[in-house]
């Protein structure tokens, strides 16, 4: 009887284990989502997976049946398509924030970043890293702004593309890129914030980075995925956003 009651309990136990939500994100997020999904836990119990990258090539993966139950992208127009074909729940699409984009270089850097972005004509600089524009929103947003300012043919030589927004950070942080384009949600991380210096690129000069999640329609646990979406409208989880530069309202723009 004991050793019955022992099996039944262990059986409710694992019952009342939250299952993680499966949350594809895009990699500008790398650090707010991870607060955001701490803070989650520990008022709610429920944990998240949390699976970094591109946004262009997560639409690709979605598309192609890859098992996420949220979708958060860097370019709202991701889960706007996956919306129109069918492949994400209606209604649950929320524009959580704007990104912006900085240029980036590290403390022992002699570049000067005073000068603005004009800075990156400096013969000094040999590379410059950008995200690639082709799946990356802050690539093209780089890439916009670079237009913007009449730069970008005499730059284009020296740019370098990351695969996604945190590989291109990682190009300055190492060493193997002089300056770097990146998102100011990155450059205000805690290793980047203390270890470089930025300066923010005029938002006239490129289109807002508006961004978006919504449940994917394969999810199994839509009914969870939306509580947490609904968690992302809180004081709590809209200040980390804004504490990693994300504008999370229209006054915040």
């Amino acid at each position: 009887m004991r050793k019955l009651l022992l099996i039944l309990t262990l059986l409710l136990s694992v019952g009342c284990v939250a299952e993680e939500l499966a949350v594809a994100a895009a990699a500008d997020l790398n650090f707010a989502l991870r607060d955001i999904a701490e803070q989650y836990q520990h008022d709610t119990g429920n944990a998240l997976k949390l699976s970094f990258g591109s946004s262009g090539n997560f639409f690709v993966q979605i598309q192609n049946g890859a098992p996420f139950d949220i979708f958060f992208s860097a370019d709202v127009s991701y889960p706007q398509k996956l919306e129109q074909v069918g492949l994400a729940e209606p209604g649950t699409l929320f524009r959580y924030a704007t990104g912006r984009i900085v240029l980036w270089v590290p403390n022992g850097s002699k570049i000067d970043l005073g000068k603005g972005i004009e800075v990156l004509l400096d013969p000094a600089i040999k590379k410059i890293a950008v995200a690639n524009p082709a799946h990356a929103p802050y690539g093209r947003a780089a890439e916009e702004a670079l237009k913007k300012a009449g730069m970008l043919d005499r730059v284009k030589n020296k740019l370098v593309l990351g695969e996604n927004i945190s590989q291109t950070a990682q190009f300055v942080e190492t060493g193997n890129a002089d300056i770097g384009i990146i998102a100011e949600s990155l450059a205000l991380s805690p290793t980047m914030k203390s270890e470089g210096r930025l300066f923010a690129v005029p938002v006239e000069w490129y289109s807002p980075i508006e961004q978006a999640a919504i449940v994917l329609k394969a999810s199994g646990k839509k009914s969870q995925a939306k509580q947490f979406l609904d968690y992302l409208k809180t004081p709590k989880a809209q200040a980390i956003f804004r504490k990693y530069g994300f504008r999370v309202a229209p006054s915040d723009r």
